[in-house]
């Protein structure tokens, strides 16, 4: 047994890293008492639907007075069957803890343009890791506790510059392997839609692996750090795509105006209206570690960033904030919309909810108002119907791919219609 322990121990982290990422704590600890308790709530009528001419009256609502679908880790694809078989083995054996459940790593995504253009999604999650000089993720060392060999034969893994992947080593199967790639693909579907609603993408800068855990266990993938050259090199890799100019990006700059901060704009209602912001992409960084601030460093308010960058309320650069629990957070998120700001929260954890059909988390982050509502489950899984299964899935009321956010949006245009 005595042999077996260090791939137990690295199994034991690799989960437990899934399981951190997944209850990732919010970007704002202060925490007020009221909270979201049910039962559902009732939605708007279909007046309050984008339906009608993105030209006309409803185009000159601001862009954080609508609510979005987003799908979360939207590149990921399930993980090779003997890993979780064996992972799962050892969960049914109780060498892990509930917590731990490798369940929660077992679903898959449409591709990015399926899920823009078949499920009208408009907010998409691209984890990000550094990979400098190329080669880091090439091998994936979790296949080698099946027997497997290790190396990818993925030439494209052998390349410098971001890599698209969840877990190192364990859940590593992407529908786009490398950030660039995925930035292309958005690119042609937005170029191809220039009528498109604006489209969220939350860049999650990832930063520690199982193997940075367990520092003697030397032969595991250890991550990069986020430093002021990857900062940089972000930037590049969004420029590569979208132009130096960054046309058919919003950025901070845009937004910020000629108010003294980027959050005195926001607060002051400076968002671009959706007529002005038609066809582009917005990016925001979700940061693990010191990430955040490391993209900031240099760039007050984030003067010259291609990027946003999720911040407290209170600091020079706050325009974006997560709440990612909405039944604890509901009353913060609540008022923070109605600040100006535009919030992220999520309405299912893993595969929980799809198991379960439970849609409690669902209700409360729509009645929210969060302007951005992340979820797994734009569609139901594919194997909703079969034991253990439901078909649990979150769309807007009436399938459509935004609605006019009930709390921030003026009273004289909630019976504005719109479509793309």
């Amino acid at each position: 047994m005595k042999k077996f322990l260090p791939a137990l121990l690295l199994v034991f982290i690799g989960l437990s890293f899934s399981y951190n990422k997944n209850v990732k704590g919010n970007a704002e600890q202060q925490q007020v008492p009221a909270s979201y308790n049910g039962p559902e709530k009732s939605y708007p009528v279909a007046s309050n639907f984008f339906e009608e001419n993105m030209d006309g009256p409803a185009g000159d609502l601001k862009i954080n007075q609508i609510q979005i679908i987003a799908s979360h880790n939207s590149y990921h694809l399930r993980t090779e069957p003997a890993i979780l078989r064996f992972l799962t083995g050892l969960y049914n054996l109780h060498l892990l803890s509930k917590d731990l459940n490798p369940k929660y790593i077992d679903y898959t995504n449409a591709p990015l343009t399926d899920q823009l253009e078949k499920y009208g999604v408009r907010g998409l999650e691209l984890d990000v890791w550094n990979d400098p000089t190329g080669g880091r993720f090439y091998k994936r060392k979790g296949r080698a506790l099946v027997f497997k060999p290790t190396a990818s034969k993925i030439e494209a893994l052998k390349q410098p510059g971001f890599k698209l992947l969840h877990i190192p080593d364990f859940d590593f199967i992407s529908t786009n392997l490398t950030l660039v790639d995925a930035l292309k693909e958005i690119k042609r579907w937005s170029d191809a839609h220039p009528n498109h609603l604006p489209v969220f993408i939350n860049i999650e800068t990832e930063v520690s692996t199982p193997g940075d855990e367990i520092k003697f266990l030397n032969k595991l993938t250890h991550a990069a750090p986020f430093d002021s050259l990857a900062a940089e090199n972000l930037d590049k890799e969004v420029k590569s795509v979208f132009g130096e100019k960054l046309d058919g990006v919003l950025t901070p700059d845009e937004v910020r105006g000629k108010h003294p901060t980027l959050e005195k704009a926001v607060l002051a209602g400076n968002w671009p209206t959706i007529k002005e912001a038609k066809g582009k992409v917005i990016f925001i960084i979700d940061g693990d570690g010191n990430s955040g601030e490391v993209y900031k460093t240099g760039h007050p308010s984030l003067a010259g960033r291609a990027l946003f960058v999720y911040s407290n309320p209170g600091t020079p650069e706050a325009a974006f904030v997560i709440f990612n629990d909405p039944k604890s957070d509901f009353a913060n998120i609540q008022k923070r919309v109605k600040e100006g700001y535009i919030i992220r929260t999520r309405s299912d954890d893993g595969t929980k909810q799809a198991r379960s059909g439970d849609s409690t988390d669902m209700h409360a982050a729509l009645s929210s108002w969060a302007q951005i509502v992340s979820t797994d489950y734009y569609r139901p899984d594919p194997r909703a119907g079969t034991k253990g299964w439901s078909d649990y899935c979150v769309q807007l009321p009436g399938g459509v791919h935004a609605r006019i956010d009930s709390i921030s949006a003026p009273n004289t245009q909630k019976d504005q219609k719109i479509k793309e």
